[in-house]
């Protein structure tokens, strides 16, 4: 079963570097510029606008109560997210995080489910190496 809210999936932002293993992403109105991997060099131009999925996956997840939306660190490859669930998939596991640009998260700790967590909770987790952009199709 699958739960959603209206808010997108994808992060939408500009391409600042692309190599054929990996992309460096900024987003308007943050300071982000975040490093990920790829499987498929991007379509875009380097400079344009370029929107997609951004993939990680999540040790232990904690829900918090106070705190804001971040990822750590602002420049470079995500190692520590915080943010709001705005979606989650049970049947993949997964969890949709709002830190400012969305980003799915796969549950990697057998005791967690995604069925585990509400829409519009607070949640904070450790990144595990190798977060990764799938460049949407349109």
């Amino acid at each position: 079963m699958t739960t959603t809210t209206q808010q997108s999936r994808h992060a939408r932002g500009v391409l600042a570097a692309a190599s054929p293993e990996r992309v460096t992403i900024s987003f308007p109105g943050t300071d982000y510029r975040l490093i990920l991997a790829v499987y498929q060099s991007p379509s875009t131009p380097v400079g344009k606008k370029i929107n997609g999925s951004i993939r990680v996956q999540a040790k232990r997840v904690d829900v918090v109560r106070t705190g804001g939306k971040y990822i750590e660190p602002l420049d470079g490859t995500p190692r520590r997210i915080q943010g709001e669930v705005v979606a989650s998939d049970t049947g993949e596991n997964t969890l949709t995080v709002n830190a400012g640009v969305p980003i799915i998260c796969k549950l990697t700790d057998a005791r967690q489910r995604a069925d585990q967590f509400r829409i519009g909770e607070l949640v904070s987790f450790e990144v595990n190496p190798g977060a990764s952009f799938t460049q949407a199709l349109s």
